[in-house]
């Protein structure tokens, strides 16, 4: 959500930083509808002063025996309350449009981010490890022998329909064994704080997190009104909502590893084939609550977790910071994290770390008290995918593949498959 301090004070810059992102100027309707509601507001006040004044002046005229004056003054009152009435409900019904219309614009990009159209414009960062030279032409994970039967599609569609997958056997383990290495890598070593969280929540979660109105066809919901998570990052992030904090418990560093449920609404036609875009997937999130001051630090230290993952899985990636036409919503800066993928022969986004600045803050009123007793301030919060397991697992199956169909494993999932480091040709792990 937008401070519309900052926009009455700065219409020109707020426009400015919008046309960045490809959206046009709208501080001139947002000021209207603004004034408006702040006139009938005024106008209110105004006219409960005189109903006040008045409603005074009624049994002063009855004391003195002035029937006609009394007459007078109780019809003003009356009168002045139905203005008033009118007014507050009008200021209401204006104040729910200046929120809805605010609540449905992007936020504003940082001034560092590059400007561009869509993710061609993107700009790369640095790039880790070496692209695998293969004596063979490598194959997708679902095309690889040894994973075939652990990825069942067809059961999936029996059962779900088109994007979802039954894992089984060695895939299945290898799954769960990333899932379990990146979490004790965050809470070990990186100093996050475990969380297990609910996957369904309120309305008020998915606004607060910036999910709703904007994302509301992308996401779930059930009959009885609570939504699907589509990534923990609500949870976690919403778990500050209304809060006043103290600035020593700042800042606040959570990680989830939850099911998470996406529509995929505006992806018709894309990834179809295999695991890479489904409805239903897990994801380790990670999540930081902190003073402003923090932010850029944090998305940094973020981002850095997210990258060490993938050099302890020897996976080769790189890192692009997002133009200002591919980044989401939310976001006022974003890194993507993309693995190499060598069955598509190309790098895909396996992590997204952001900052939202104090957008989100904003929208669920989470707010911290300085330490020098000045006034309560907006918390900032980030968030970031540390990483999305399911395709992680691509990159090390595409990655770790022989010719003979079995995938070796990385050294580092050893431990959490009891020594076991390879999938053999006909799925089995040995």
């Amino acid at each position: 959500m937008h401070d519309i301090r900052m926009i009455r004070d700065n219409p020109a810059a707020f426009d400015a930083a919008l046309s960045r992102r490809g959206d046009a100027p709208l501080s001139s309707q947002i000021l209207a509808l603004d004034e408006s509601r702040r006139a009938k507001i005024k106008a209110a006040e105004d006219a409960q002063s005189e109903a006040n004044k008045a409603a005074k002046e009624v049994g002063a005229a009855k004391a003195r025996g002035d029937e006609d004056a009394f007459a007078r003054l109780r019809a003003l009152v009356a009168e002045k309350k139905a203005q008033i009435a009118t007014l507050n409900e009008d200021a209401k019904t204006e104040d729910a449009k200046l929120n809805a219309l605010l609540a449905e614009i992007p936020n504003l990009p940082y001034d560092d981010v590059p400007d561009g159209a869509d993710e061609e414009d993107n700009v790369e960062v640095r790039t880790w490890g070496s692209i695998p030279n293969f004596a063979f032409d490598p194959k997708e994970h679902f095309d690889i022998a040894g994973t075939i039967a652990g990825l069942d599609f067809a059961t999936a569609g029996k059962t779900s329909g088109s994007r979802f997958v039954f894992q089984r056997g060695a895939v299945a383990r290898v799954h769960r064994a990333l899932a379990q290495f990146m979490i004790d890598l965050h809470v070990e070593e990186n100093g996050l704080t475990e969380v297990n969280t609910p996957v369904l929540v309120r309305d008020d979660a998915m606004y607060g997190t910036d999910k709703l109105p904007k994302f509301g066809d992308d996401s779930y919901q059930t009959t009885n009104g609570w939504w699907l998570i589509p990534t923990s990052e609500v949870t976690l992030t919403y778990s500050v909502a209304g809060d006043t904090l103290d600035e020593a418990a700042l800042p606040q560093r959570l990680t989830a590893h939850t099911l998470c449920f996406r529509s995929e609404a505006g992806s018709a036609g894309r990834d179809t084939a295999g695991m890479l875009r489904q409805h239903q997937f897990e994801k380790v999130e990670m999540v930081t609550i902190c003073h402003p001051d923090q932010s850029d630090a944090e998305q940094q230290r973020m981002l850095r977790c997210a990258e060490d993952i993938l050099e302890r899985l020897e996976i080769p990636y790189r890192t692009v910071v997002l133009c200002t036409g591919d980044m989401g919503f939310g976001a006022r800066r974003t890194y993507d994290i993309e693995a190499w993928l060598p069955g598509q022969n190309t790098y895909r986004e396996i992590s997204s770390v952001s900052t939202t600045g104090d957008f989100q803050a904003r929208r669920m009123n989470a707010r911290f008290k300085p330490a020098d007793g000045g006034k309560p301030q907006f918390v900032h919060t980030l968030n970031g995918s540390g990483l999305a397991v399911g395709r992680c697992l691509i990159a090390v199956l595409e990655n770790g593949q022989q010719e003979d169909g079995s995938v070796t494993l990385p050294t580092a999932l050893h431990p959490y498959l009891r020594g076991k480091t390879t999938i053999s040709p006909d799925g089995t792990l040995v």
